[in-house]
């Protein structure tokens, strides 16, 4: 793609993917740590820039599904649980190490720390 076929877009501060953007030189080796929230999340997550999955599940009536030993039972809604905590895992893996490319945002370079701060400290009416 020819940078004048996007006249509007500041090419000194426009970065294409490369090889070493998207794989660490020593990737971590530790376990995946996960933080597991619920409720709504689409504000929060965008927030804290997270990386969420396209995988969700939701137990009606949790309460039911719980033995007396407060382990949730076997059942269909437990095997769905399994698939999300499992994808969330992948999920992990796929991103960790890719955290500083992955939030690295064209409109954010673009902004001074100027406009950043007017923007940011903001008192509300």
């Amino acid at each position: 793609m020819n940078p004048s076929d996007l006249p509007n877009i500041d090419t000194g501060l426009f970065r294409a993917p490369t090889n070493d953007d998207l794989f660490a030189a020593a990737p971590s080796s530790h376990r995946p740590r996960i933080l597991l929230l619920y409720g709504s999340l689409r504000v929060l997550g965008r927030w804290m820039r997270m990386v969420t999955i396209p995988n969700q599940s939701s137990v009606p009536k949790a309460f039911m599904e719980f033995d007396d030993n407060n382990r949730m039972k076997p059942s269909a809604y437990y095997d769905r649980i399994v698939d999300v905590m499992e994808e969330l895992v992948k999920f992990t893996l796929l991103v960790r190490d890719r955290s500083d490319y992955l939030t690295d945002r064209y409109s954010e370079r673009k902004e001074t720390a100027e406009e950043l701060s007017k923007r940011v400290n903001q008192r509300s009416i």
